[in-house]
């Protein structure tokens, strides 16, 4: 995987990564630091999957 890829990669990550973060803050009704922090790690897993499901379709 060249550098620029890796980039690719880690930049698609990454807005998945915020955009579902922020729907998760809009959804919950207390922002607690545990609740923070379990829907970062839903939203890393969930940005991960997509990207996954999104190369594998387009035969990346």
């Amino acid at each position: 995987m060249t550098g620029r890829r890796l980039g690719s990669l880690v930049a698609e990550i990454l807005v998945w990564q915020v955009l579902l973060s922020a729907l998760w803050l809009v959804l919950i009704s207390e922002v607690e630091p545990l609740e923070v922090f379990a829907g970062l790690g839903c939203a890393l897993l969930a940005a991960v999957a997509a990207v996954a499901a999104r190369r594998a379709v387009s035969g990346w």
